[in-house]
């Protein structure tokens, strides 16, 4: 199954735009909203690793920003040798918003890989764990 190419383009220009001065590897990704709209974000380096932002996790910040808080696919580009799964906190943050995200990853050199955000991570933690429910999109704002 080939990635949205609208998503693909978007994720592939965001990846031009990472900080990544410490370890050069630059990854963009690209999130479609539940009606259509399209976030992308870029990884972002710090001196400080662990203050490291991944581009799966920008991207949805920004998203969140503007108001979207449900989501439907994302692609994500680095120049890997084969495509690039999220990390594991990345996998959980995507998690949150959207347990059945479809999930495209690729490479520089055309490869692709698709999953389910579900199958990356099974028995993911989530409000259920906590017993609090998932608020309502009406009473965020």
């Amino acid at each position: 199954m080939k990635p949205p190419e609208d998503l693909l383009s978007a994720a592939i220009y965001a990846r031009q735009k990472a900080y990544a001065p410490y370890s050069g590897f630059k990854v963009g990704a690209a999130l479609r909203g539940s009606v259509g709209e399209i976030f992308s974000g870029c990884n972002v380096e710090n001196a400080s690793y662990g203050l490291t932002l991944c581009a799966e996790r920008t991207t949805v910040c920004t998203a969140v920003a503007a108001g979207i808080r449900t989501f439907t696919q994302m692609v994500i580009v680095a120049d890997s040798e084969t495509p690039c799964p999220p990390c594991g906190a990345c996998r959980q943050f995507l998690f949150e918003f959207a347990p059945n995200l479809e999930l495209w990853v690729a490479n520089l050199s055309g490869e692709t890989k698709f999953y389910r955000l579900s199958d990356l991570l099974p028995e993911a933690f989530g409000p259920a764990f906590i017993q609090l429910p998932k608020p309502k999109a009406s009473e965020l704002f």
